[in-house]
């Protein structure tokens, strides 16, 4: 079976941000900006913190805080890699258009002595893995199967090869959508 378009479903434009944190805005600017070539487009600075704003794509950025006066215990994972402390974040994979922008920026990277992995093809994208200055798991990506932008084909193996899928996948494959949703609680 194939999506169900809900009428009344907010029109996603993207990522507007992901909200991340460095104890080193000027490392962090010199990376994203100097690095992946990400441009700043935006700061925000008051006594008790920075935050800025690097472009990934119109309308989609990655943001940063940097708090005055506080100590950051540093923390670094490598993505897909399970560890205790990251009950809420894995990893940012970030897009691009194709093969060859993906070795231009593998190439870019170790260029600039940032340790960057082999290209990975997990079927339906490719992907290169590497840590920004504050121990952030990264990816890039592109679809070399694209997903997005279309409807969903819940049968094609090539997307969708979960052997045993949660249950609410089942739900959206008979009925195409979920039966339940969960409630949440601010903190």
């Amino acid at each position: 079976m194939t999506e169900t378009h809900d009428a009344d479903a907010p029109h996603w434009r993207g990522i507007n941000h992901l909200a991340l944190i460095t104890d080193d805005m000027d490392a962090t600017v010199r990376f994203y900006h100097g690095v992946l070539g990400a441009r700043l487009v935006a700061t925000i600075g008051t006594p008790q913190f920075r935050h800025y704003f690097f472009e990934f794509g119109a309308q989609n950025t990655v943001a940063f805080f940097e708090y005055t006066g506080m100590a950051l215990e540093r923390f670094a994972k490598p993505a897909g890699v399970p560890d205790p402390r990251a009950v809420q974040f894995d990893h940012l994979s970030f897009n691009l258009p194709d093969e060859h922008a993906l070795l231009d920026l593998r190439d870019r990277l170790k260029s600039a002595a940032c340790e960057v992995t082999d290209v990975v093809d997990h079927g339906f994208i490719r992907s290169i893995y590497f840590t920004d200055p504050n121990g952030i798991a990264l990816e890039a990506s592109w679809w070399a199967l694209d997903a997005t932008g279309r409807p969903a084909d819940y049968g094609d193996d090539r997307l969708f090869s979960d052997p045993n899928p949660v249950p609410a996948v089942g739900e959206i494959r008979a009925r195409g959508q979920v039966s339940s949703v969960p409630s949440t609680r601010l903190c």
